[in-house]
C-alpha cells in the first residue's frame, strides 16, 4: 500500500508529474496543469531548483536568451534526480543498463552467455554487472529507485515464469525474486517484448502513439501491444506472444510444445536454418544483414517468406486491437524494407480492410536498448511519487496549502 501524502508532497507530486510527463513546461503552464496557485508553483519550483531536481533553461526555442525579456521560462526535472537498474536477459545475453531519470543508460554493458540452461549463473552475472554498474556511476543511494528486469519467457502476473520448454532450465525459477536477494534491489520482472513496447512507447517510434504493437524478432518472437495508452497483460500476463500463433499446419515443432508456431518460421534462427540446410553449411543469424547487401537471392527469398508469414500473425492483432502503428523491432529488424514490404502486403490482405489504412509500420528507434530501457521504465514510472516524498524533499520548507 503506498503511503499517504501530506498536502506539501501531493503539491510537489502534481508538479513533478507536469515536469515528467513534459519537460520544458513554464511556471504558467504548470498553474494551469496543476490547479496550484501561482504562488504555490513558485514556491514548489524555487524549493526543488534548490534542491537540485528542477533546473531553468536560460535558453528559450530559438536560441532567444531570457535577458531580451521573453515571458515564461521553461523548466524540467534534471535526469540525476532519479535513477533506474535495467536488466535484459536475453536466450544468449544478458545486458545491464543504469539510465537516468529520462532513461537515458549512463552505464550499458552486455555480456554473451548461454541462458538457457544456466540460471543461477546467469543471475548471478546479472548481480555482479549490477553492481559494477553502480560503482562506476557513484548514484546516491536515495536517487536508486530499483531494478527493472525484463526476460525472453513469458512472465505470469504471479511472477513466475511460463517457460516450460522456451527457457528449460528456468522452470521455478523467479527472476525478480533472486536478483532482489543478491542486490538489495527492490526488483519489478517483465517479458521481454512487452519491455520493448514500453521503451519505444516512452522514448522511441511510439511516442505521442497511445495505441501501438511492438514486435520483437529475435532468437524468440513477440509483442507488446499498447492500448489507450497502457500495456495489455491480459488475464495471466501472457498477452501478446504472437511467437506461438500457428501459421504453418505441417511445421516443426515449437519449442513451447504447438507444431507450426511463428517462431518456427519467421526467427532469425529459423531463417537461418533454413538457408543452412538448403547450402549445406553453416549460417549464423547474424550474417542475415550481409547476405541481403551481397544479393543472396536465397537469403531474400527466406526473409521475404518470413515477413510474409509475421504479417499474417500480426493482420489478426490489427482486427483485434486497431492499432496506429506497428514497431518493428528486435535483430530482425535490421534487414529492413525486404522484411517489412511483406508485412506490409500481408496485413493489407488479411486483416479488416477498413483498419489497415490506419496502421503504420515503422522500424524501432532505439535498436537493441528498447528491451533494458523498458525494464528500467517500469520503475522510472514511479519516480514522481518518489521524488515527491523523498526524504531530502522533506527539508523543502514551503508552507503552501494545496487547494
Amino acid at each position: 500500500m503506498a503511503t499517504p501524502m501530506n498536502l506539501r508532497e501531493e503539491g510537489r507530486l502534481r508538479v513533478i508529474q507536469a515536469l515528467y510527463d513534459s519537460a520544458g513546461t513554464s511556471r504558467p503552464e504548470l498553474v494551469k496543469i496543476t490547479g496550484l496557485s501561482r504562488a504555490t508553483v513558485s514556491a514548489l519550483v524555487a524549493d526543488m531548483i534548490a534542491a537540485g531536481f528542477v533546473y531553468e533553461d536560460d535558453v528559450l526555442a530559438g536560441g532567444e536568451n531570457r535577458s531580451m525579456g521573453r515571458p515564461a521560462q521553461p523548466l524540467s526535472l534534471s535526469g540525476s534526480a532519479a535513477y533506474a537498474v535495467g536488466a535484459d536477459i536475453g536466450h544468449a545475453h544478458v545486458r545491464v543498463a543504469l539510465c537516468d531519470l529520462y532513461g537515458t543508460p549512463v552505464w550499458d554493458k552486455i555480456e554473451v552467455r548461454d541462458v538457457d540452461g544456466a540460471p543461477h549463473e546467469t543471475l548471478d552475472l546479472a548481480a555482479e554487472m549490477i553492481q559494477r554498474a553502480l560503482r562506476a556511476c557513484f548514484v546516491p543511494p536515495e536517487r536508486l529507485l530499483g531494478l527493472g528486469v525484463d526476460i525472453a519467457s513469458p512472465v505470469r502476473s504471479d511472477g513466475a515464469l511460463g517457460a516450460e520448454g522456451i527457457m528449460p532450465g528456468w522452470r521455478g525459477i523467479r527472476p525478480a525474486e533472486e536478483l532482489q536477494r543478491r542486490t538489495g534491489l527492490e526488483a519489478q520482472l517483465i517479458n521481454d517484448g512487452n519491455a520493448g513496447a514500453l521503451a519505444e512507447h516512452r522514448y522511441g517510434a511510439g511516442r505521442g502513439t497511445d495505441d501501438m504493437v511492438y514486435v520483437r524478432l529475435s532468437a524468440g518472437i513477440g509483442a507488446g501491444i499498447v492500448a489507450d495508452g497502457r500495456l495489455l497483460l491480459g488475464t495471466g500476463g501472457l498477452a501478446g506472444e504472437i511467437g506461438h500463433l500457428p501459421v504453418a499446419q505441417a511445421g516443426l515443432v515449437c519449442r513451447c510444445g504447438n507444431r507450426g508456431c511463428l517462431e518456427t518460421v519467421a526467427s532469425p534462427v529459423a531463417i537461418a536454418r533454413v538457408l543452412a540446410d538448403s547450402w549445406g553449411r553453416p549460417v549464423a543469424p547474424d550474417d542475415l544483414p550481409g547476405l541481403l547487401a551481397g544479393g543472396s537471392e536465397g537469403a531474400r527469398r527466406v526473409i521475404e517468406d518470413a515477413g510474409e508469414a509475421i504479417g499474417r500473425a500480426l493482420a489478426w492483432l490489427v482486427t483485434l486491437f486497431n492499432p496506429r502503428l506497428i514497431v518493428i523491432g528486435g535483430d530482425l529488424a535490421a534487414v529492413g524494407e525486404r522484411l517489412e514490404g511483406p508485412i506490409r502486403h500481408a496485413i493489407a490482405r488479411q486483416a479488416l480492410p477498413s483498419a489497415v489504412p490506419q496502421v503504420t509500420i515503422v522500424t524501432a528507434e532505439l535498436g537493441s536498448s528498447a528491451e533494458v530501457r523498458g525494464a528500467a521504465s517500469r520503475v522510472l514510472a514511479r519516480a514522481p511519487r518518489s521524488l515527491a516524498m523523498m526524504s531530502g524533499a522533506d527539508t523543502l520548507d514551503t508552507e503552501q496549502n494545496v487547494p
